[in-house]
């Protein structure tokens, strides 16, 4: 395989640009793609062919693990019914169940379960996957790049294009072909749990820039065409509330969604996204308090399907949250999903349960057979789109040569480095000039246990002995005491702090003792610079901090970038694409050369 498109792309892009060239760039011709005759021919055939229960099924995605099943087990047993006996349209690739976090799937075991599973559906399944920073989300190894505020705070939206024709080549090759992807909503709550580095950033011309950037990029590829998602309608970014919980809200009147909400469904929209995924929220603006947006037919039907003339897939965002799932049964919010103007049911905790109660609802008159069919004829047709008439297994031989590409994984580590960003530096601590007299902490979140690995050895390898003092979630009371005292014995301590969003958690402050230890280390008078892993209102809690620094992101590739810039081998030429209280305004950052020079 040809591996030019990379370099090409490395070659042309990534130079700054201005916010007001990332606001024009939002505006543009609507890209409407009408389906080809053969794409109508098939998706008709595939109609025929089902009955009205298995119309209903196509309505259905159900999550998958990508670990290896014994082909003798329930639990493999359960999918070959579910796909071959059920008919259900579509599976979503996970990385968690019951609360566990499972390791990301091996793509050469994905690829030969996904090819198993085509062989026994009756009409080719389509597959999906939260592909946020890449195939790397859920797939390992793939090029980690850094989440999408990372992106903007580089300023040049090319490099969402390379990340999106790259997540597109590599989803492909493993038999995958939906991105949940772009994030569209506005992150103008500093307080939000859940979507904060997810989102473009604060301003919604970024915002719609960047997601329209995404999706072109994605849609770049020639034979190999994916589906884009943009992500969670109406709206998700103005909550403090973890929709995986409870349900939220966003706030504001119908001039206010206008002018900020809806603002990069819009543009995403023109530049012809192919699905658009709801939010488990409440909208009073549009809708009754207690009525979320997924299931409200004024919100998916009258403003989606009507006002914004969308003719692509609606998907539903997880049934299984709380957010549906704390105020509606398994069944009922299939039902008003589907009345509300939904496409795709995406994981009911009881996917044959649900099944059988649509069946009953159109049985009773409740919804038409004309209603399932509509919505499975728009299923049927993105399937012929993505070329599943034709071929719907992939060459398990080929994967290697397109997963992992040493291009792709130079580009997201070229975008990482240009997020980083500086936003307080007093006494002149970025570059670091006396690492010998520094000591190095590293917060870890814990979730996964491998925070702060990258950095480690990135920061080894320029000073083999750094004093590194490595802190998680399981450290204890003594443990904390134990690295103050390390800590303030040394002349400058760098912390390294992991914050990041995560599904349930229903905050992004530092967990445990953490919070405690950083104020007894900033109390010690001693310079402190504070390197924000992920979450930029970080500083919020921190402001005494000597200097602080945010990578947007806590994947290793940002782990990098922050040692680079640590240690002056990086420019810091990052700017905010949020404000933060009472310390940084959008569009803030302290640009510094290259120091091209790392002296100890």
């Amino acid at each position: 395989m040809k591996r030019t498109f990379a370099l090409a792309l490395l070659a042309a892009s990534l130079i700054a640009a201005s916010p007001a060239k990332l606001s024009k760039n939002a505006a543009r011709k609507p890209v409407v793609a009408k389906p080809a005759s053969s794409e109508l021919a098939a998706a008709n055939r595939w109609l025929k062919q089902l009955t009205p229960r298995e119309r209903i099924a196509q309505l259905f995605m159900i999550p998958f693990y990508g670990h290896p099943m014994n082909t003798n087990t329930k639990e493999y047993r359960k999918f070959v019914h579910l796909v071959s006996q059920e008919h259900v349209g579509g599976l979503i690739l996970v990385n968690v169940t019951n609360g566990r976090l499972i390791a990301k799937a091996d793509p050469l075991q994905v690829a030969s379960f996904l090819n198993r599973m085509q062989k026994l559906a009756k009409v080719p399944l389509v597959v999906g996957g939260d592909f946020e920073r890449g195939a790397a989300m859920r797939l390992d190894p793939t090029p980690l790049f850094p989440h999408a505020m990372a992106f903007t705070a580089g300023r040049d939206p090319n490099a969402a294009r390379i990340e999106g024709e790259i997540t597109a080549r590599e989803t492909r090759a493993v038999g995958m072909h939906w991105i949940f992807f772009p994030v569209a909503d506005v992150n103008n709550n500093p307080d939000n749990p859940v979507i904060n580095i997810r989102s473009f950033g604060e301003n919604p011309q970024d915002v719609a820039a960047f997601s329209t950037a995404f999706i072109e990029g994605a849609h770049s590829v020639k034979g190999s065409p994916v589906l884009t998602t943009a992500k969670h309608f109406p709206g998700h970014g103005d909550t403090a509330t973890d929709s995986h919980i409870n349900m939220a809200a966003i706030s504001g009147d119908r001039a206010r969604l206008d002018q900020v909400e809806l603002v990069p469904f819009r543009a995403a929209i023109k530049a012809g996204v192919d699905s658009i995924m709801t939010a488990h929220l409440s909208v009073p603006g549009l809708e009754a308090p207690d009525v979320p947006a997924t299931l409200s037919p004024k919100i998916l039907t009258g403003l989606l399907r009507e006002e914004l003339d969308f003719k692509g897939l609606i998907i539903t965002d997880a049934l299984e949250m709380g957010g549906i799932a704390k105020g509606f049964s398994n069944s009922e919010a299939c039902i008003r999903a589907l009345e509300a103007g939904a496409d795709v049911l995406l994981m009911p905790p009881d996917p044959e349960a649900a099944i059988n109660a649509l069946v009953a609802a159109v049985k009773s008159g409740r919804i038409t057979q004309k209603r399932v069919d509509d919505s499975v004829r728009r299923i049927l047709l993105a399937k012929a789109h993505l070329g599943l008439d034709k071929k719907r297994v992939v060459d398990v031989d080929e994967v290697n040569t397109v997963v992992n590409a040493p291009e792709s994984i130079a580009a997201a580590q070229l975008i990482a480095d240009h997020s980083v960003t500086l936003l307080k530096n007093e006494g002149n601590f970025f570059p670091l000039r006396q690492p010998r007299d520094t000591a190095f902490v590293i917060l870890g979140e814990g979730r996964a246990g491998v925070e702060g690995m990258a950095f480690t050895q990135e920061v080894r390898k320029r000073f083999p002995g750094a004093n590194i003092i490595a802190l998680d979630g399981a450290s204890s009371e003594a443990d904390l005491q134990l690295a103050l005292t390390r800590a303030l014995a040394a002349k400058q301590t760098v912390v390294a702090a992991f914050a990041s969003v995560a599904s349930y958690r229903g905050n992004l402050s530092l967990g445990g003792g953490f919070p405690q230890f950083l104020n007894n280390l900033l109390a010690g008078k001693k310079p402190v610079a504070l390197l924000s892993l992920g979450n930029p209102y970080l500083w919020r809690s921190f402001p005494e901090a000597s200097a602080y620094l945010t990578t947007y992101s806590v994947v290793p590739t940002s782990e990098i970038s922050a040692v680079k810039a640590l240690w002056g081998e990086i420019p810091t030429s990052g700017k905010l694409p949020v404000s933060i209280p009472g310390l940084a305004k959008y569009g803030d950052g302290i640009v510094l050369p290259a120091a091209a020079s790392s002296k100890q």
